[in-house]
């Protein structure tokens, strides 16, 4: 599921845009980057008309922002930017880590005391499938994610289109996936405190 989430990611957006919310298209499990034509192509050709449309309209006012921002000298994001920027991007990969690793850790578990005992197949094994059942749960979760953190009130980040791509808003954007993903997995890791019960009794 992670690595779905992650090639879904929400860009730092700039003044005007529209939030895409993903929904259950058919995806690709290999997405090519969306500077290639075959990427691009890909990416266009998963979306709805209407999205489409949306698309259009909005790459278009950016465009004809970013040419009337040309030979003006933008500043720097501001603190309160940036830090806005890093909460936008966060939000929704504390919920994208959090099903990954407790999605994970649940179905692996019941793998393993399933499927485990009945064929012998190792902890490791059991753990490869419960990631493998994470990864479906994320093509159909990740949508309502997104969609959930939209709802919590986070506005897109006031930039400009000069503003949305220096070096550090694109270090925020990562710094506050990163961090996202660091408290979702950890706090998606919660079975774990029902599990240790059933592995003392195992022992005894």
């Amino acid at each position: 599921m992670l690595r779905f989430c992650l090639c879904r990611t929400l860009r730092p957006c700039v003044r005007g845009a529209q939030v895409r919310r993903l929904g259950t298209h058919k995806h690709k499990d290999k997405l090519e980057p969306l500077n290639t034509s075959e990427g691009a192509k890909d990416f266009i050709y998963s979306l709805h008309a209407a999205e489409r449309s949306c698309l259009l309209r909005e790459l278009q006012n950016f465009e004809s922002i970013a040419i009337a921002q040309e030979k003006l000298e933008s500043l720097p994001p501001s603190t309160n930017q940036l830090r806005y920027v890093l909460l936008h991007n966060a939000l929704p990969f504390v919920g994208f880590g959090f099903l990954d690793n407790a999605i994970m850790i649940a179905a692996g578990t019941q793998i393993e005391l399933s499927i485990g005992v009945t064929f012998g197949i190792s902890t490791m094994a059991a753990a490869a499938l419960g990631n493998l059942v994470s990864d479906l749960a994320g093509l159909g979760l990740a949508g309502y994610v997104e969609a959930l953190a939209a709802r919590l009130g986070m506005q897109i980040p006031d930039l400009t289109p000069k503003q949305a791509d220096m070096w550090q808003t694109r270090l925020s954007s990562h710094l506050g996936k990163g961090i996202g993903v660091t408290i979702g997995c950890l706090l998606g890791m919660f079975p774990l405190l029902f599990l240790g019960d059933d592995d003392e009794e195992k022992t005894k």
